[in-house]
């Protein structure tokens, strides 16, 4: 409908600048917005405003040369106004809705669609977790906008590669292979003062166990840097297996888990390296080597290698995204915690000083989750080793449940995690809210065919029959639903596809209470089931992209 009225004002314009009503024939980009408020219609336009200074022209006196050339010759508009300084205002003829049904039924799972990726390739990077711990809420929330973006973005025609970078090097890991090596002397009877900056949980002491079934005292008998070194790989081993086991019950698989380690045993760090030496982008200050990123929009220079001939995270990191430019992705997306807010600079800057552009690299950042139990906030401490992981969640409340929930508000904004409400069935719940009504349309299918009514599809007579307000309003949100998943697509926001859903949602919602849909004349009752089919296969659709799933009976 956007491009529709888009097309009418184009033509318009051009027709009052032939009849010289307008002074220049340099039109700008149309905007179509949906008023929030009823009486201005159900899509505006600024045009007239944005043209003004190009027209030299009062705005008003703009819209209103293009309202008189408006043609309109399949009865799209009911009527055109001007309002305010010079917004023209559209009023859509409500029969001009119903086509909508035929491109849902037609389409089906590939309705909201579209072609705007175009093949490009582009990887998301997403969860990413260190595997010294389990996965905790945070990094639950982090998947499933990772996982969702993927998905929207696969929807649009983009040649999307999921990938969890593996951070299996480096001083993390070294204290991981410490704290597990730790406990295990401890099993053996020495006596140690735990330091503070190891890693506390329980795990570590059920991986020491682990390797003293496997391996006994043989680590005794080691160097405790041969020792400590066995241990770290013993337990990133483990704890990589159990990601993997929590992810795949969250839905989520990656395409390529890539090992940060392979960058140094390739020798794709130091090549990487080398050449940004050449090109005089790293130089030498104080025994250490420093990239020119204050030369591309950092803050300041950021050392690669340390006075002690040792690198940086940030050259693992400079090394990674080359290869995965290498890889010949066109678009870079990697999903961070909001605390790695500094660091999007100095990278942006390596990718831009190695001959990309910026505009290749987005960056993610989610911000964190309160868990709450009835309201009250469940008590999370990491450094003790007590947190709710990300398993305790799922097990909790489902897959569902979580991934829906996590995705209801922006990615940007800090989101209140309610335990108990994940776990209602009732609308309190945001995620049974919407499944209810594709299982609910579900069961009125059934009974249609239980009475009778063996085929429900599009009809230009049967859905003649949709006239009533709330009908005409679920189909201007149907027909809203390819731009949702556009601009979700282009904004990288899954969100919008949450709110869109439950927007529908209490539509139906609306209508059921108000409308029978299995009503004693069989004509109403068959376009109503037109309706109420569109809606469950667009709830469907939306749950899809979000790796919710859409139950027949609840």
């Amino acid at each position: 409908m956007k491009q529709k009225l888009i097309d009418i004002i184009l033509f318009a314009a051009n027709r009052a600048y032939e009849k010289e009503k307008l002074q220049s024939k340099e039109f700008p980009f149309v905007e179509i917005e949906e008023p929030k408020v009823a009486t201005f219609g159900d899509f505006s336009t600024n045009i007239a405003l944005v043209m003004a200074s190009v027209q030299k022209m009062p705005p008003r006196k703009i819209a209103e040369a293009i309202k008189e050339e408006i043609e309109d010759a399949d009865g799209t508009l009911d009527k055109v106004e001007i309002a305010g300084p010079g917004f023209i205002n559209f009023f859509v003829n409500p029969k001009a809705w119903l086509p909508v049904l035929r491109r849902i039924h037609e389409d089906d799972d590939r309705f909201g669609s579209s072609d705007i990726g175009n093949g490009r390739k582009v990887q998301v990077e997403f969860v990413s977790a260190n595997p010294t711990g389990p996965l905790h809420v945070g990094h639950g929330r982090g998947a499933a906008v990772g996982d969702s973006v993927a998905n929207i973005l696969s929807f649009c025609s983009y040649d999307v590669q999921r990938e969890y970078y593996i951070n299996d090097s480096g001083r993390q890991i070294r204290t991981l292979g410490n704290s597990v090596y730790l406990r295990y002397l401890e099993l053996f009877g020495e006596k140690i003062e735990f330091p503070g900056d190891c890693y506390q949980g329980d795990y570590i002491r059920e991986t020491a166990l682990k390797i003293k079934e496997d391996k006994g005292g043989l680590l005794l008998d080691e160097s405790e840097n041969e020792a400590v070194m066995f241990c770290a790989r013993f337990a990133a081993a483990l704890i990589l297996e159990g990601i993997k086991e929590d992810l795949d019950l969250f839905g989520v698989k990656f395409d390529r888990w890539f090992s940060e380690q392979s960058l140094f045993d390739s020798g794709k760090v130091e090549s990487v390296i080398n050449n940004l030496k050449d090109a005089d982008i790293i130089y030498e200050k104080d025994g250490a080597f420093w990239f020119r990123t204050s030369e591309y929009g950092d803050e300041k220079d950021r050392v690669v290698v340390r006075n002690n001939g040792l690198t940086t995270y940030f050259a693992s990191d400079i090394a990674y995204h080359s290869d995965k430019f290498d890889r010949g992705f066109e678009r870079v997306i990697d999903v961070w915690g909001a605390d790695h807010h500094g660091y999007i600079e100095r990278l942006s800057a390596s990718i831009e000083a190695s001959g990309r552009k910026k505009n290749q690299f987005h960056v993610i950042l989610i911000q964190l989750v309160n868990l709450l139990r009835g309201g009250a906030p469940v008590a999370m401490s990491t450094r003790s080793g007590e947190f709710v992981t990300l398993q305790d969640v799922i097990k909790e409340v489902g897959t569902d449940a979580a991934r829906f929930i996590f995705l209801t508000r922006h990615y940007e904004s800090h989101l209140d995690f309610d335990l108990e409400i994940a776990k209602k069935k009732s609308n309190d719940n945001p995620v049974y809210y919407v499944q209810y009504v594709h299982a609910r349309i579900s069961s009125i299918i059934r009974k249609g065919l239980e009475d009778g009514i063996d085929e429900v599809s599009w009809d230009e007579k049967i859905i003649s029959v949709l006239t009533e307000p709330e009908e005409i309003q679920i189909l201007k949100i149907l027909a809203s639903y390819p731009d949702v998943v556009r601009s979700s697509a282009e904004l990288l926001e899954p969100h919008r596809i949450t709110y869109f859903l439950m927007n529908l949602a209490a539509a139906f919602h609306s209508y059921y209470n108000k409308h029978r849909v299995l009503s004693d004349d069989p004509a109403v009752t068959k376009g109503r089931l037109c309706l109420v089919l569109a809606i469950k296969k667009v709830i469907r659709n939306g749950l899809k992209l979000l790796g919710v799933s859409a139950p027949e009976k609840m």
